[in-house]
C-alpha cells in the first residue's frame, strides 16, 4: 500500500490536500462500470464463484464473504480490483481452492444494496451509514483502547502500541470524513446533475479521488497492523468484559472500514471519473 500524496487545494471552501495523481479511470477493475454495477453474470446467481472475479465484484454480489476474504487476507478494499486468482497467488493460495470454499459458504442472498444506487444515492448512503459509524466509534474505542491499556498494559504490552495505532488511525480518519463531507461529496453532486462537465478548482474530480485513494491505502495499512497486534481481536483469558468489548468493538469497525473503502474505492470513485468522462466540456 501506498503513503498519502502531496497537498494541495480544492476550491475556497473546502479542506486543502485534495489533489493529487493517481489514475483512478478503472481503478484496476476488469469489469465494464454501468452506474454503479457492472453486468451480473448468470453464474453469480448461482453461488459460482469464478477466480476470474475480482476481489470487488465478489463482495459486490455476496457481502457475507467480506469477512471469509477477510480470514484469508485477501483485500477486496484497497485492493478490491486484483482478480481472485492474482490476489491468491500473491498469497501462496490456490485459487481454485479457495473459490471452491467461498462457493459453498455463499449464502443465497441479494448483491448489496449499494450496487444499485446511483453516484448521489451512494454518497448519501456512504455518510448516513458508514460516516455515521465512524463518528460515534472512534471517540468510544478511543476511550476503550486507552482504558484496557492503562488496566492490563502490564501483562500485555501490546497494548501500549495497540492505543497508539488507533490514535493515528482516528487521526487519519476524521479529517478524511470531513474532506470528504465538505469537497468530494459535494462535487460528486455537481457532476451528476450537470449537462456539462463542471470547471472543478482542482481540475478533474479524479485529482481529488486520487488523494483519498491514498489516504485509503494508509487506514488499511493501519487496520492491518491493529489486527497483527491484537491476535484478529481475540480477547486474552484474562480479558475483562472492557477487554472484550473494546477488540469486539475493533473488529466491528474494521469490517465496516473496509466495507466503506471498497464501497468507494470499487463503485462510487470508478462511476464518477468515468461520468466526467462522458460529459462534454462546455464551448464559449
Amino acid at each position: 500500500m501506498s503513503t498519502p500524496v502531496a497537498a494541495g487545494t480544492c476550491g475556497d471552501s473546502g479542506p486543502s490536500s485534495l489533489v493529487g495523481s493517481r489514475d483512478v479511470r478503472n481503478n484496476g477493475r476488469s469489469r465494464q462500470v454501468n452506474g454503479l454495477a457492472g453486468e451480473r453474470r448468470e453464474e453469480d446467481a448461482m453461488n459460482v464463484i469464478e477466480a476470474t472475479a475480482t476481489l470487488g465484484e465478489i463482495v459486490d454480489h455476496h457481502p457475507s464473504l467480506a469477512r471469509e476474504l477477510e480470514r484469508r487476507k485477501l483485500d477486496y478494499c484497497c485492493g478490491g480490483g486484483r482478480t481472485l486468482a492474482e490476489a491468491c497467488r500473491e498469497r501462496g493460495l490456490d485459487a481454485g481452492a479457495v473459490a471452491d470454499e467461498l462457493a459453498g459458504l455463499a449464502p443465497e442472498e441479494l448483491p448489496g444494496e449499494w450496487t444499485g444506487l446511483d453516484p448521489v444515492g451512494l454518497v448519501d448512503h456512504l455518510e448516513v451509514t458508514h460516516h455515521r459509524f465512524l463518528k460515534e466509534e472512534l471517540p468510544r474505542l478511543t476511550a476503550l483502547t486507552e482504558g484496557i491499556r492503562d488496566v492490563h498494559g502490564a501483562n500485555h504490552p501490546e497494548l501500549a502500541e495497540v492505543s497508539a495505532v488507533f490514535r493515528r488511525l482516528r487521526a487519519e480518519l476524521e479529517p478524511h470524513l470531513m474532506k470528504e463531507e465538505r469537497v468530494l461529496f459535494p462535487m460528486v453532486r455537481q457532476l451528476v446533475a450537470a449537462e456539462f462537465r463542471p470547471a472543478f478548482h482542482c481540475g478533474s474530480i479524479a485529482n481529488p479521488i486520487s488523494v483519498m485513494l491514498a489516504e485509503h491505502d494508509q487506514a488499511g495499512n493501519l487496520l492491518d497492523l491493529l489486527v497483527g497486534l491484537t491476535g484478529g481481536f481475540e480477547t486474552p483469558a484474562d480479558g475483562c468484559a472492557s477487554y472484550r468489548a473494546c477488540y469486539d468493538g475493533l473488529a466491528d469497525l474494521n469490517a465496516d472500514t473496509r466495507m466503506h473503502i471498497h464501497k468507494e474505492n470499487n463503485a462510487l470513485f470508478p462511476a464518477v471519473v468515468a461520468l466526467e468522462d462522458r460529459l462534454a466540456v462546455p464551448t464559449d
